[in-house]
């Protein structure tokens, strides 16, 4: 505090800097309101990247800022959100940058149950609003899954209940995935469990699971909170894996209830929707098989009964035989008189044709086709004469046309449009070959962009161990011998070979470490 001199406007008064007042307001503030508790309606909330988060309290007629530092907001069991009725305790204080009043939040919780409700009520309207209760979108539940997922505590009640009831039922494969049940971490970590269960690959070293659990025991609603967030009812709509939902008891309702493909009012009731029972399953299949083998003796025997009556409706063999056996034999009498007549006709026949073939008559036609070749003969000498004069005249014409000055100009013409086509040519041709240089030269700088050769570079290597490519170290420790490839070479760690170098060339695919 600085002391002027000289009075202002007659008054003795001191003068004090901006500071001074805000250091003694911040002072008086928290001196009279070091821990409060405030109720009202939660305002504007603001989560920047820093992980604080800011919001405002609020009634009909005020608002108050607040602050949730970065570790008090992480503890929360229930984050605030816009619209939210919540008790907050802290402490007061200023912020002299701003001039204005602020409580810094130790705790931060609904104010009541109502609340809650209200909360729950908001979120399943929204999720409801993007369809992803819709019914459509459900998947049916496999009948006999080879792998079961199960989403829950490791140390609770609830698993043996499952494992229980699966090894009763049918048993069957079960991959454990330890999450926390409640709390500030619950939401996280089953959002993470559901999606890693998806991420899976199909027939890789750990088996996806055909059908999905996430179980819990009962509780209070504050207690089964964690699947009431959003982030995990999301996670379980966009789960491609079927997913049964056992929450709490028949009566508790969470929000992953209404987004899952099946809900199962207890855990122990999951396990029954997931497997069928296997004795059940052994004398349905019994009996199918008794029906099915008397089905095929009913019906061998009826078709055996009914063939027998068909049998008896058709006539004797030797009744079929006997119309055709006499036909052939009245048919065999009649062929020999037949081809005795046939004989006969034929040769009444060449009698008359040899009669007509007097040698007379073949005199008087040889003559006459003579004297008509002769004619033919006189007629034709004057043809071809007049035909090969008729060839010679074309000849001379078309050899008139065919001047050596006429061809020298026709080649001189052709040599140049040769020249002009060779030039066009060249010209296309180097044009081409440049045009395909220069994208054999972008697949070459693509090639060394995608290859796995600039990663070796950059200081990562591949491992393999028997021919094959080693992914985890628990493959590495029981290969027999390890091949590690740099960027300028391989190195061979133990087996016959001892440490040396190769240059083979590396595989299409590997795995860089």
């Amino acid at each position: 505090m600085d002391l002027i001199d000289e009075p202002s406007d007659g008054l003795n008064a001191p003068e004090y800097s901006v500071s001074d007042i805000s250091g003694a307001v911040k002072r008086l503030i928290e001196g009279e309101f070091s821990h409060v508790r405030i109720r009202g309606e939660v305002g504007r909330v603001s989560r920047p990247r820093s992980g604080h988060v800011y919001l405002d309290l609020k009634d009909d007629r005020s608002v108050i800022s607040g602050i949730l530092w970065k570790g008090v907001a992480a503890r929360l069991q229930t984050q605030p959100e816009e619209g939210m009725e919540v008790v907050a305790t802290g402490r007061l204080t200023t912020f002299a940058g701003q001039s204005k009043y602020q409580i810094i939040i130790e705790d931060i919780k609904p104010a009541g149950m109502g609340a809650l409700m209200a909360l729950l009520e908001k979120r399943k309207a929204l999720l409801q609003a993007e369809g992803l209760f819709d019914p459509a979108h459900k998947k049916n539940l496999p009948y006999l899954p080879d792998v079961i997922g199960v989403v829950t505590s490791p140390s609770g009640a609830v698993i043996r209940d499952i494992l229980h009831r699966l090894r009763d039922r049918f048993p069957r494969k079960v991959l454990i995935w330890p999450v926390a049940v409640q709390g500030a971490k619950c939401a996280p970590e089953v959002a993470r469990a559901i999606a890693g269960f998806n991420a899976l690959a199909i027939g890789g070293a750990i088996p996806r699971p055909d059908l999905l659990i996430v179980a819990r025991g009962g509780g209070s609603v504050e207690d089964l909170w964690g699947f009431n967030e959003e982030i995990v009812a999301r996670a379980a709509a966009a789960s491609e894996i079927p997913l049964i939902s056992a929450v709490g008891h028949e009566t508790d309702t969470t929000l992953i209830d209404f987004v899952s493909d099946r809900r199962a009012p207890t855990p122990t009731a999951a396990a029954e929707l997931a497997v069928p029972v296997r004795h059940e399953l052994m004398a349905w299949l019994d009996g199918a098989g008794a029906r099915m083998t008397g089905a095929l003796s009913g019906g061998l025997q009826r078709r055996g009964q009914r063939l027998r009556d068909l049998g008896r409706a058709l006539p004797r063999p030797e009744v079929l035989v006997e119309g055709p056996r006499q036909r052939l034999d009245v048919l065999g009498d009649r062929l020999g008189p037949a081809l005795i007549g046939g004989v006969q006709r034929r040769k009444v026949r060449l009698a008359d044709a040899s009669g007509s073939l007097r040698p007379a008559m073949l005199a008087r036609q040889v003559r006459n086709e003579r004297k008509r070749l002769d004619d033919l003969g006189a007629r034709l000498g004057p043809a071809l004469a007049r035909a090969a004069q008729g060839k010679r005249d074309r000849y001379e014409a078309r050899a008139a046309r065919l001047s050596p000055r006429k061809l020298t100009q026709d080649r001189v013409q052709a040599e140049q449009r040769l020249q002009a086509l060779v030039g066009r040519l060249r010209t296309t041709g180097a044009r081409q070959i440049e045009r395909l240089s220069h994208r054999l030269e972008a697949m070459d700088r693509l090639r060394e962009t995608l290859s796995y050769k600039a990663t070796l570079a950059r200081g990562y290597a591949v491992v393999r161990g028997g021919g094959e490519i080693l992914t985890t170290k628990s493959a590495a420790e029981q290969a027999s011998g390890l091949e590690i490839e740099f960027s300028d070479g391989r190195l061979r760690l133990g087996g016959a070979g001892g440490a040396r170098k190769s240059g083979a060339k590396p595989p299409e695919q590997g795995s860089l470490f």
